[in-house]
């Protein structure tokens, strides 16, 4: 309820009434003047009531009547009336009804009541109120309320005193309050002050306003009282305080500085009065020294007063905060002597409340740079704000160097709650105790060995003091240790914390104002205002070596992590603040700082010694005293959180990292983190303190260049602070996106340098490098992708040569982050995309192929792993930089090992499984070479070949996209002639006259034929099939004129290069010699050339023909076997069409197969070749006739068959060359064909004779003879023997053997069917047969060469086996027997004593017999000689009379003699059985005699009979061999032969049928010559029985008694069968006189020889006949 409401003023009469009734009742007695007063009073108060309606107005009017009862109350002095009339006079002031008269009776009457002391707290109470409710108390009146207060704050009451304090203060601040309520009521009205006159007396001045007037008198006074001089204005003081007075100074000053600076009267009274008083009573505190005896000065020096130098501090503190402005000289000297109360000369507590000041200065930057501004950037002037900053920095170095000087009692009691002091210093420091979790160690700081706690002193930037309030205090308090450090730490902290933020406030706004202009105007550019700036730069380089120094010591000193991060925050900002100003070496001082502290004590590191030596030349002094920055030795008792190996070339042994390094690491990971921008070239710093971090706490690279632990990691916490670290290492990485071009290029140049020595400390060492610097270049890349072209060049040509390191683990980095880097740069999504980016795109793949260029394995592996995976990511576009990409893969060597070759070579499989279709066409041709590299590298055998298989595939693809392929590249042709003609150069590529796309497929074809002369049979044979198969399976593609360059330039070419190779190699390239398959193509070669024309194709013929001759006469088997088996091909070729049918019947006719050799099928998937079988055909295919083509006339004939005869030439010069034996001595062995060879070259006579059968002459049927001669002679080596030769005892023939009797056989089939003049071959053929006849008895000679019989060879030794020619010659046999068969009666056959050769060659089994190589042939022999004679015989009499088989005879008597009769003997082993077979064939010999030639005696030559006689006689009485058991004599004496022969010549002899004399007389000799012979043996016989006694005769004598005996009894009965007119006389004569030795035999003891004697005798009785008379006619 306000005061002016009516129910207000209703209670306020009724109040005073009330007050004015007891008044009267109390003074009724004894004041009865006082009582009427009253009453009077209260009639006055009812009238003003009824008569006014503004009650308060009227009430204040006549308040001097209304107090007027109470006044008088109050001089009673009575203690309960003064009461009642003070009240009621304060409840009138409250209502505002006492006017200015009113207000001074008051006053003067409370002024009786001071003085006679009475009511001492209601009179202050009362003036307050007057003072406070209204403005109405002036002047002199006021001056006296004032004074009232003063005298009541001197008296003896403590309360009285206390209070009249507070209301003097109440009542100067209320003065001042009504000053400024003044000003703002006249704000708007300007007045001129006139100018204010120097010498102002006591009087005030008359220019002020009321208000203002009190005020300035007031503030007048109290400087006048401060200085004991008499008051002016305050009137009646009686005492004053010091003390008092300065802290009313202080109070006015700091509540109403606006006072000051508006009112030049005031300013005045600053500057003239209260500067020259501070100054004069601060003189004490300046002139004391500790500790210096006064004695020696002549007049005593005062002592510092506590509550005054404190006071007066207050006192300038507010001076500078409010005034700094009017009083700048004055400041200058305030700050200079706060300077020097921190001097450690002056006592404990002025340092106290010194630092104090300081920190209250310390948290206003604006009044920082105010000094700054007028101080430090003046000349000539004193540098006050680098001074400031410097005596903090020394006044903290200086606690450390002199602990507690004059502060006894504060060692002994630790004051200010830190009791944990001593003890904590007593237990060896507090940093002990951080182990264990319960003991809360106290935040202090401890350099060697001073410990000093820390308190908390204020909140931060806040100068919260604490001895600044001590006002109450008159002796000095004693400063508990750690006080003045734990202010000096705050304000050092609250000095940084200011500047910084205001100057980064400011450059922020100018930054902001920067950006709108800019906007504004974008064509102009911003200027900023030099002012500020040179402003900023002069306070960070007047501050920053003090802060840095301090600021060192006092990180090397902390122990406590709140502590030490405030130290490092503080470094991190004013770092970031340098680096933004662009101040290079505050910048670099304070990151060294920061680094330095990271790493452990006394650590090596380079980069930041040689940083630190040129601060510490930096020394600074302060008045004189030397400040070296302090460098860190701390010894401090930290928590020990990793122990690592040092980074360093000389090894330390191990390191330890404190948490307190773990805490400014993460400092210097903020820094990097947050003030990337401003670092410049200090990144080299903070990386390579880093990079020695993480070394020691063995931190490795992983995935992308992130670091992880590298070894196992010891505690949850350890594992949290390395997680974390890890983290926040990645972050400085990733925030490099947010850094400027030039920063970042700062980065990269850093990690770039780091790595360089990384790169030194590694060579020569076994050592593992650190791989930080390149993790980091990697991360930077990665994240940086954006703007990848400003620092790809610098990065990638770092990481090239970090790939060329010699160590391994150093290099293998490299290559990782490289390829990471080309990864990510290609997936990266670009704008604009790579794809219309060449360039980029080009640059990024540029390393790639750098990469190349190194020659460790481990890089090229890296590499082609990239490559691949490039392709599997992004190979569809990749486009342009095609060429590059192939050009990696194909950049192999031999020397890179198998593994590296093998993941190149998957890169291309990918290529040209997936991407041909996606890749320029142009790039095709390097497609194709890289692929033919890959076949020529000689680590992998299997990629060779796989190889040649994708050039196949690439084959396919050209067929298949051909038109797609040929328009681009005639595109790309076209632009390229268009460059080519402006720069006036000519088109150059490999195969130029060719359109572009044959060219692509000579490529190819040249490719494969490169392959097909590799050192590998199996890359030659793979090349080769490949090569014929693409050229028949795409041919069709090609124009004509690049026919003619596949044939010429790149399949003959090739020939070429296979012959060279073949000729100039040694022996092993021979071994595996080329070319085999490309002449088994040859066939398809002469189809392609089919389309050119003759002369092209007779040339190509011929060349090729050449080119077979040469490669089968190759010392290599495979080749000179391929070039056969081409040769056979060809002959199926091109036969002409109107033979083509007849040839094939005539062959089939004659049972030879077409084709003897299946021909080679092409290799390839599943491709057989494609035959042309004429050239006609041919022809008219390409021509696409439909019709049948016309025979060809006599021309096309003769061209034809001139190719043939070519080929039959080529064919004998083969032949003959392979076939011709070694003519010098054996040792130095000649080459000598192998079966197979000679197989296949006498298979291929058969298909050629077919083309030249018409013209072949016996001149030609020799040659041939000659090679089927000398090509069963060849000889087979042992170690092939038991491939090529069956077993020894089966009568098989080798194939060379079969084809040499095919190739006579086909010959001879021609024959038959041939003309006349063919048929005198027959003999030439019998002949050649009968050669090989001959070999079963005597194998040929090879020249001079020794071979062995196969049973003795060695098969592991280098010798020459003679073939088994035994089955061979028995089949020749055969065939002669069979070829006679069909031609005996021919008149060539007749002519040529065919018959007589047969005979003759026959002769030589027949007469070895037994000694025969093999047993079969000797029967053979007999039984075509019996075949033979069977046919010839009746010839040979048809011709008996022209002689021309006269010669014939003696060999046939001969050949029976011989064979009969041999001289080869049975052997042991042979068997009763076989010798009875071998008998019978004897028989059948003498029984062909007896049908075939004696009936047809008179036809035959007589000697011929002679003979055959002669032999028939030998034979009947043939002795048996010597050597015959006697249990096989029976048997063994070829009885039954004995006794065809006897009976034979019996039969003739006693014919009937003599047709001349002579052969009776044969007959008769015969016989007497048999009978003789047996007498002869029967006699001795008998004679060596007696003689011999009861000795048994010698088995041979008593065999041929037997055999005798036998003869005679067969005589008998061949007798007895003859007609007797037959028997000539005589014979019967000799046969009787036969009969008495047989008589004497009797006597023999032998039982064989009586048996047989037994079967002689038994015939005679046919003779014991009574003779027939021979009386006839009576004559005897």
């Amino acid at each position: 309820m306000s005061t002016s409401s009516p129910e207000a003023v209703k209670k306020l009469l009724e109040n005073m009434q009330t007050d004015l009734r007891s008044l009267s009742m109390e003074c009724k007695k004894k004041f009865p003047p006082v009582k009427e007063a009253a009453e009077s009073g209260i009639v006055k108060i009812k009238t003003i009531a009824a008569r006014n309606t503004d009650i308060l107005a009227a009430l204040k009017e006549n308040s001097s009547e209304v107090v007027q009862p109470f006044l008088m109350g109050c001089g009673t002095k009575e203690p309960k009336i003064t009461q009642l009339c003070l009240a009621a006079i304060q409840r009138l002031m409250s209502h505002e009804v006492v006017s200015e008269a009113a207000a001074g009776n008051i006053i003067n009457m409370l002024w009786q009541l001071m003085e006679n002391g009475l009511e001492e707290l209601k009179l202050l109470q009362t003036v307050l109120v007057l003072l406070t409710t209204n403005t109405v108390v002036h002047d002199e009146v006021l001056s006296k309320a004032i004074v009232l207060c003063f005298r009541l704050h001197f008296t003896k009451d403590n309360i009285t005193n206390n209070t009249a304090a507070a209301t003097v203060r109440q009542v100067v601040t209320v003065v001042f309050e009504r000053m400024v309520a003044e000003d703002e009521r006249f704000k708007g009205i300007v007045e001129q002050p006139p100018p204010v006159q120097g010498n102002t007396n006591r009087r005030s001045v008359s220019t002020l306003r009321p208000s203002a007037k009190d005020a300035y008198m007031l503030f007048q006074d109290l400087c006048q009282l401060v200085n004991a001089d008499a008051p002016y204005w305050l009137v009646g003081m009686t005492e004053m305080t010091r003390t008092f007075g300065l802290e009313l100074l202080e109070s006015v000053l700091n509540d109403f500085p606006g006072v000051f600076l508006q009112h030049q009267e005031f300013s005045f009274l600053l500057k003239e009065r209260v500067c020259p008083l501070v100054i004069k009573l601060f003189s004490p505190n300046i002139k004391f020294r500790q500790g210096s005896s006064s004695a020696a000065s002549p007049a005593p020096v005062e002592k510092p007063y506590f509550p005054i130098c404190m006071r007066l501090l207050r006192v300038v503190s507010v001076l500078i905060k409010h005034f700094y402005s009017l009083l700048v000289t004055e400041c200058e000297i305030f700050l200079s002597l706060l300077v020097k109360f921190l001097d450690g000369e002056k006592p404990q507590w002025l340092r106290a409340v010194a630092v104090e000041s300081v920190h209250r200065l310390c948290v206003q930057p604006h009044l920082l740079r105010s000094f700054c501004q007028s101080y430090d950037m003046k000349q000539h002037s004193t540098k006050v704000f680098r001074d400031i900053v410097n005596a903090l920095g020394s006044f903290i170095q200086s606690l450390f160097i002199v602990p507690n000087a004059g502060n006894v009692a504060a060692v002994g009691a630790p004051a200010g709650g830190s009791g944990s002091g001593a003890q904590g210093t007593a237990q060896g420091g507090p940093g002990t105790g951080g182990v264990s979790g319960t003991l809360t160690t106290q935040a202090a700081f401890e350099y060697r060995g001073t410990w000093i706690p820390l308190m908390t002193v204020s909140v931060q930037g806040s100068a919260k003091a604490t001895y600044l309030e001590m006002l109450d205090k008159v002796e000095p308090p004693s400063i508990p240790e750690g006080y003045a450090m734990s202010v000096a730490f705050s304000a050092l902290l609250d000095l940084v914390r200011g500047i910084t933020t205001m100057i980064e406030r400011e450059l922020a706004a100018e930054e902001e104002a920067a950006a709108e202009f800019r906007e504004a105007h974008p064509d102009q550019e911003w200027k900023p205002q030099p002012g500020a700036h040179l402003v900023w730069e002069e306070m960070v380089n007047a501050c920053w070596c003090g802060l840095l120094a301090a600021l060192s010591l006092l990180l090397d000193a902390s122990t406590d992590e709140t502590a030490t991060e405030n130290i490092l925050k503080a470094e991190l900002t004013m770092a970031s603040l340098c680096g933004r100003l662009g101040l290079v070496t505050p910048r670099d001082a304070f990151i060294t700082a920061i680094c330095k502290a990271s790493l452990p004590p006394h650590y090596a590191l380079t980069v930041l010694s040689s940083n630190a030596a040129t601060l510490s030349s930096k020394a600074y002094s302060i008045q004189g005293q030397n400040v070296q920055i302090i460098s860190p030795s701390s010894e401090s008792h930290q928590q020990v959180v990793a122990v690592g190996q040092p980074l360093t070339a000389q090894p330390q042994g191990t390191v330890v990292l404190t948490a307190k390094n773990i805490q400014c690491m993460r400092t210097l990971l903020n820094l990097a983190h947050c003030h990337g921008a401003v670092l410049g070239t200090s990144w080299q710093l903070v990386l390579a303190t880093l990079q020695h971090l993480v070394w020691i706490l063995g931190l490795k690279p992983g995935v992308g260049g992130a670091l992880k632990p590298g070894r196992a990691v010891e505690g949850p916490s350890t594992v949290s602070v390395f997680y974390n670290l890890c983290i926040e290492l990645v972050f400085i990485f990733l925030s490099s996106r947010y850094l400027d071009d030039v920063s970042l290029h700062h980065l990269i140049n850093a990690l770039c340098s780091l790595s360089l020595e990384a790169m030194e400390m590694a060579y020569g060492n076994n050592k593992e490098p650190s791989l930080f610097a390149v993790a980091k270049l990697l991360e930077t890349g990665l994240v940086n992708m954006d703007r990848i072209e400003i620092l790809w060049r610098p990065l990638t040509g770092h990481l090239l040569e970090v790939c060329q390191h010699p160590n391994s683990r150093m290099r293998e980095w490299g290559a990782e982050a490289l390829t990471a880097l080309i990864k990510a740069g290609l997936a990266y999504k670009h704008d604009p995309p790579l794809a219309q980016n060449q360039r980029l795109q080009l640059l990024l793949l540029n390393p790639l192929k750098e990469l190349s260029n190194v020659l460790h394995a481990d890089i090229r592996q890296k590499q082609l792993e990239c490559v691949l995976q490039i392709l599997q990511s992004q190979g569809d576009s990749l486009g342009p930089g095609w060429p590059l990409v192939l050009g990696v893969i194909g950049a192999i060597r031999n020397d890179q090992g198998e593994s590296l070759i093998r993941t190149a070579f998957q890169c291309l499989q990918l290529v040209v499984t997936d991407f041909l279709p996606t890749m320029p066409c142009t790039c095709l041709q390097i497609v194709v070479d890289v692929a033919g590299s890959f076949g020529l590298q000689n680590q992998e055998l299997n990629i060779s070949l796989t190889s040649i298989g994708l050039l196949w595939n690439i084959s396919d693809y050209f067929f298949q996209r051909g038109e797609a392929i040929t328009q681009e590249l005639e595109r790309e042709e076209e632009a390229l002639q268009k460059q080519a003609q402006e720069k006036g150069e000519t088109l150059n590529r490999p195969f130029h006259p060719a359109p572009p796309f044959d060219c692509l497929w000579l490529c190819l074809y040249a490719k494969l034929g490169e392959l097909c002369v590799d050192p590998r049979p199996a890359v030659r044979k793979s090349a080769g099939q490949t090569l014929f198969s693409t050229i028949a399976a795409h041919g069709t593609l090609l124009q004509q004129p690049t026919w003619h360059i596949v044939v010429w330039k790149v399949l003959f070419q090739l020939l070429d290069c296979v012959r060279t190779s073949s000729t100039t190699a040694d022996k092993e390239k021979i071994e595996s010699g080329g070319g085999n398959i490309l002449i088994h193509h040859s066939r398809y070669l002469l189809q392609q050339l089919a389309d050119c024309s003759w002369c092209d194709f007779f040339e190509a013929w011929e060349v090729l023909l050449n080119h077979i001759q040469s490669a089968a006469l190759s010392k290599n088997n495979e080749v000179s076997l391929a070039a056969l088996k081409s040769f056979q091909e060809i002959l199926q070729i091109v036969t002409p069409v109107k033979d083509s049918d007849k040839a094939g019947d005539a062959l089939a006719a004659m049972g030879v197969p077409p084709v003897l050799i299946d021909p080679l099928s092409a290799s390839g998937p599943g491709r057989p070749l494609v035959r042309s079988d004429s050239l006609l055909e041919r022809l008219t295919r390409y021509n696409g006739a439909e019709l049948q083509a016309p025979p060809p006339g006599e021309e096309s004939a003769l061209e034809d068959s001139a190719l043939w005869w070519s080929a039959w030439n080529t064919w004998y010069r083969m032949g003959t060359d392979s076939t011709r034996p070694p003519t010098g001595p054996t040792e130095k062995l000649s080459f000598i064909p192998s079966q197979p060879f000679l197989t296949a070259l006498i298979q291929i006579f058969p298909a050629l004779y077919q083309h030249i059968k018409a013209n072949f002459s016996m001149e030609d049927l020799k040659k041939l003879g000659v090679i089927l001669h000398g090509a069963v002679s060849v000889p087979i080596s042992s170690d092939a023997s038991p491939f090529i030769l069956p077993s020894y005892t089966e009568a098989v023939l080798t194939n060379l053997q079969e084809a040499v009797l095919t190739a006579l056989d086909v010959l001879q089939k021609a024959i038959c069917v041939g003309t006349e003049n063919l048929q005198v071959m027959y003999p030439a053929i019998f002949e050649q047969l009968l050669l090989f006849v001959e070999f079963s008895c005597k194998p040929p000679q090879y020249g001079r060469m020794e071979t062995k019989h196969v049973a003795n060879a060695k098969y592991n030794q280098a010798e020459w086996v003679a073939l088994n020619y035994v089955p061979f010659a028995e089949r020749s046999l055969e065939v002669v027997v069979d070829l006679y068969h069909k031609t005996a009666c021919h008149k060539a056959v007749i002519n040529e004593k065919v018959l007589q050769n047969i005979i003759k060659t026959l002769r030589m089994p027949l007469s070895l017999k037994y000694a025969c190589p093999s047993e079969s042939t000797w029967k053979l022999a007999v039984s075509s000689l019996l075949k033979v004679l069977s046919i010839g015989l009746p010839v040979a009499r048809q011709h008996a009379s022209s002689g021309k088989f006269d010669t014939m005879w003696p060999e046939l008597a001969n050949a029976f003699e011989d064979f009969l009769f041999t001289k080869s003997t049975p052997p042991d082993n042979l068997s009763i059985q076989e010798f009875q077979k071998n008998e019978a064939i004897d028989v059948e010999v003498v029984q062909l005699i007896s049908t075939e030639i004696l009936p047809f005696a008179n036809f035959i030559p007589k000697d011929f009979v002679g003979q055959i006689m002669a032999m028939l006689n030998k034979g009947s009485i043939h002795s048996q061999s010597p050597s015959f058991t006697e249990a096989e004599i029976d048997v063994r004496m070829r009885e039954e032969f004995s006794k065809v022969c006897f009976e034979t010549l019996l039969q003739f002899s006693f014919s009937n049928k003599v047709s001349t004399p002579q052969e009776g007389y044969i007959s008769r000799m015969a016989l007497s010559v048999l009978l003789k012979r047996s007498q002869d043996v029967l006699r001795r016989y008998v004679e060596d029985e007696r003689l011999s006694g009861r000795c048994p005769l010698p088995r041979q004598q008593v065999t041929e008694i037997i055999f005798v005996l036998k003869a005679i009894s067969t005589l008998m009965d061949s007798l007895k069968k003859t007609q007797p007119e037959n028997v000539d006389g005589n014979t019967w004569a000799q046969v009787i006189a036969l009969y008495p030795t047989l008589v004497e035999c009797i006597t023999c003891s032998s039982s064989e020889v009586s048996s047989a004697l037994k079967e002689a005798l038994g015939p005679f009785k046919d003779f014991m006949q009574p003779p027939v008379s021979k009386v006839q006619n009576g004559e005897s």
